[in-house]
């Protein structure tokens, strides 16, 4: 396995909340269920750390990283600020194949909720403004939303209930209608509302606390 397949399975491990916030990242245990060098492994957390998903911590070690209350309402105003632009500008040049890409994504959000699958709706939830913004980017803005759609995992995680739906899909349902009329001031909108209400599902209590099981995470 090499390095970007270990960071794609930590990056899921979060999204699915198989790792959670405050969760040890041991290196040596990493390498053991990966088959790689511990001098992978730091590379890989020191990207991560970069990205905020992971804090080093000097003789410690690694862990999921445990964004505060300040740094939860940050990042939700940073989504904001990027996010309904970028949904309208996907308006005015998204594709019929773009459209049905959106479709079936949200298709697969809804077969999750019918099975009830906390983990597959919470990543799916996560992945489908993946999709809004590889539409319209290919550089910085995507690896941006990509570390904020994480970080957004790890919140929830921390403040929001466990049964909460994570974003509701009847809004992203509305979102590709608009997007596929065109309408691109009611998709800023939309998008501008659908970030306000994830935002105020948050809690102050009730943060989990859980070992990873990296066997899960890492198996073929």
């Amino acid at each position: 396995m090499d390095g970007e397949a270990i960071y794609q399975r930590i990056q899921t491990g979060i999204l699915e909340r198989r790792l959670l916030p405050g969760a040890k990242l041991a290196e040596e245990r990493l390498a053991e269920v990966t088959g790689v060098s511990r001098t992978k492994i730091r590379q890989v957390l020191a990207r991560l750390a970069h990205e905020r998903v992971v804090t080093l911590i000097p003789n410690r070690g690694a862990y999921v990283a445990r964004p505060s209350v300040e740094e939860a309402r940050e990042m939700f105003e940073t989504r904001r600020l990027i996010e309904p632009a970028l949904v309208a500008k996907l308006c005015l040049q998204a594709t019929p194949e773009n459209i049905a890409v959106l479709r079936e994504h949200i298709a697969k959000e809804q077969l999750a909720r019918q099975k009830d699958d906390l983990r597959s709706i919470i990543r799916l939830s996560g992945e489908f403004h993946i999709h809004l913004v590889d539409m319209v980017s290919t550089g910085i803005l995507t690896r941006v939303i990509r570390e904020l759609t994480s970080l957004t995992c790890l919140i929830i995680t921390l403040y929001d209930k466990p049964t909460a739906p994570a974003c509701p899909q009847s809004e992203h349902t509305d979102l590709v209608d608009l997007i596929e009329a065109g309408d691109a001031e009611g998709a800023r909108q939309h998008m501008l509302d659908h970030l306000l209400h994830i935002e105020r599902t948050l809690a102050l209590e009730g943060e989990l606390q859980a070992a990873p099981d990296f066997e899960a995470i890492f198996a073929d």
